[in-house]
């Protein structure tokens, strides 16, 4: 079992608590009082803000493991855990972002209205990872196989991180390139799409920011609570990688949590400003690819071998590094073609 900042100083949580929910009333009650379209120079301050706020915190995290839990190697340890959880968290949401320009795209959802859309989809992202990452931090501290010696050597492995070892080799070999999002894909027929419409008569058009509307005098919901539901969703079933991915990071819960909400509450700004230059990163996706597969393969040979958090910092912010570099100077050709 890692030593938890939990365990060192519970006020933090509270802390961290405060600082999302503050956060999230200004960015809704007072910047985003009124739907309006969201510029660049305004996504770019927010992306500012939100990863200000998470590089402060993993120093609050150094701080304490610092003062109070085992000095200066520890306290690296935590930090870099932190890191390396934020970035690859951040890096595997823009792949999401993909997902999320053709929701908006096939509801024909008004640019005014994609920050609300984000806002509520993401509130149930607070909930959802909570139940993933503290759930499944504990099922892994159940599911270790007594250990035993291979060449004189003791080997402890674990059955849930060795499955999601080779689910993310699958996914980053599957994923290669980008290529599985469908841009003719029906997302009338999702899951979150039927949900809705099997408790609510769904109007055919859009009024205003509201969810809600009423038509001779019935109460029936918009297609504005259609596409958070399906927003909602799909944030699940990319929560199947992304979450597997970070466990190979740290088994602590606080700084799996706290790192991934900060990644994700940043996610909306990040939207807004990639979604009108996301073509300019066309090799990412093969970066991101990469990722998962040496995070599989780091939980494959955890038993034998272990990359510091450092280390796996190092490559995870070297891959997709080299794979931004990669875009500018090899762009997609249909781009090129495109921009002539």
């Amino acid at each position: 079992m890692e030593t938890s900042i939990l365990d060192l100083h519970p006020g933090l949580v509270w802390g961290f608590v405060v600082t999302v929910v503050i956060m999230l009333l200004l960015d809704l009650g007072v910047f985003n009082k009124k739907s309006h379209v969201v510029t660049s120079k305004e996504a770019t301050v927010w992306s500012a803000v939100w990863i200000s706020l998470a590089m402060i915190f993993s120093g609050v995290v150094y701080w304490v493991f610092n003062q109070d839990a085992g000095g200066h190697k520890l306290a690296i340890e935590k930090f870099t855990q932190f890191q390396a959880a934020y970035w690859i968290e951040k890096a595997l949401s823009v792949d999401n972002l993909f997902v999320f320009i053709l929701v908006f795209s096939y509801f024909k959802v008004p640019r005014e209205l994609h920050h609300k859309v984000l806002f509520w989809g993401i509130l149930g992202t607070l909930i959802f990872r909570a139940i993933f990452i503290f759930a499944g931090v504990e099922i892994i501290n159940l599911t270790y196989l007594p250990a035993f010696q291979i060449f004189g050597k003791p080997v402890e492995i674990n059955v849930v991180l060795t499955v999601f070892g080779f689910f993310l080799i699958y996914a980053g070999i599957k994923s290669w390139g980008g290529g599985d999002h469908d841009e003719e894909q029906d997302f009338s027929n999702s899951a979150g799409a039927k949900l809705v419409k099997k408790f609510y008569k769904v109007s055919d058009s859009y009024d205003g920011d509201k969810f809600f509307t009423v038509k001779n005098g019935v109460k029936i919901a918009t297609p504005l609570l259609v596409v958070v539901a399906v927003i909602e969703f799909t944030d699940v079933i990319f929560a199947v990688d992304s979450i597997p991915a970070i466990f190979a990071i740290s088994k602590d819960p606080f700084i799996l949590y706290t790192s991934n909400i900060f990644a994700i509450l940043g996610l909306r700004s990040l939207y807004f400003l990639l979604s009108n230059f996301i073509h300019m990163f066309s090799k990412l996706p093969y970066g991101l690819a990469i990722i998962l597969v040496f995070i599989g393969v780091k939980m494959l040979i955890a038993p034998w071998f272990h990359f510091s958090s450092p280390v796996s910092l190092g490559i995870v912010g070297g891959v997709l590094l080299l794979s931004v570099i990669l875009s500018i100077i090899f762009p997609d050709k249909k781009e090129e073609i495109a921009n002539h």
